[in-house]
């Protein structure tokens, strides 16, 4: 006599079906607070501070101890402020991509969210965010060194910042920022990302291309093809009319660092695992 064992239970299955998702904006806080609630991202935005406090400074007492006037006007202060904004800052998208991996909060992002591309436009997102708001504070801090420099000296206060240059200069900013993101992307690990940025976007320009512009014709021709702050440099000039070769060698330069690597980058976000 045979016997016949009874049905399997059935599993119980959890419906998510109708729950909304996760809305972009706050996917973006989020995105905002891992930069800034970490103590890395704390000290990184303190010493980026002191930094810009600094600078403004030491151009004040520049202006001290010189016995002639010295007009800097709004347009100097901008331009010598973009310099500490160049040194930290672009660790922040970095970390943004990295930390998933380096600290596997991967795990935790991705399960409460699982669509990577809304991810990382959140973090562009954020990035972007970020860098218009110390731009902004640059900005402050350096329209309040023009007016104590020119108290100092008894002059006129200057504002000859020419809005076409602010927003080149805010342009140049934000392609950095996306620059380190883009290597945060293909290298998925900080010290990675951050070594090859800085040598990329600050130790190549300021060692080796200075040199070569300076010695060989060639090298003048060849550097603002391949890098982006020569690339920029006649548009920011106000003694010189950008051409149409200006924008181009923009556009080949931003393809080489910026487009090229997040395209590779975002392809192996989209198929790596944090371990």
């Amino acid at each position: 006599m045979s016997t016949t064992s009874p049905a399997p239970a059935p599993v119980p299955t959890l419906d998510i079906s109708q729950t909304a998702p996760v809305p972009f904006s706050r996917l973006v806080r989020v995105e905002w607070r891992k930069m800034l609630d970490t103590r890395g991202g704390f000290w990184l935005m303190i010493a980026t501070a002191i930094l810009l406090v600094i600078t403004v400074g030491l151009v004040l007492l520049v202006v001290a101890l010189n016995d002639d006037p010295i007009e800097i006007g709004a347009n100097g202060f901008s331009q010598i402020l973009t310099i500490p904004l160049s040194l930290l800052l672009p660790v922040f998208p970095i970390l943004s991509v990295t930390s998933e991996w380096g600290q596997r909060t991967g795990l935790v992002t991705f399960s409460l969210e699982p669509n990577r591309v809304r991810v990382l436009l959140a973090k562009v997102t954020s990035v972007v965010l970020l860098a218009l708001a110390t731009i902004v504070v640059a900005l402050v801090l350096g329209a309040l060194g023009n007016v104590v420099a020119a108290g100092m000296d008894g002059t006129d206060v200057v504002w000859d910042l020419e809005l076409d240059t602010l927003l080149l200069t805010i342009l140049l900013q934000l392609l950095y920022f996306l620059m380190a993101y883009a290597f945060g992307t293909v290298f998925l690990s900080s010290p990675a990302a951050i070594a090859v940025f800085y040598v990329v976007a600050l130790m190549l320009p300021l060692l080796v291309y200075s040199t070569l512009y300076a010695i060989f014709d060639w090298a003048q021709d060849i550097i603002p093809w391949i890098d982006l702050q020569y690339a920029m440099t006649p548009l920011l000039d106000p003694d010189d009319d950008a051409t149409t070769m200006d924008g181009l060698r923009i556009l080949v330069t931003v393809l080489i660092w910026i487009v090229t690597p997040l395209v590779i980058g975002t392809r192996r976000v989209l198929s790596s695992e944090p371990k």
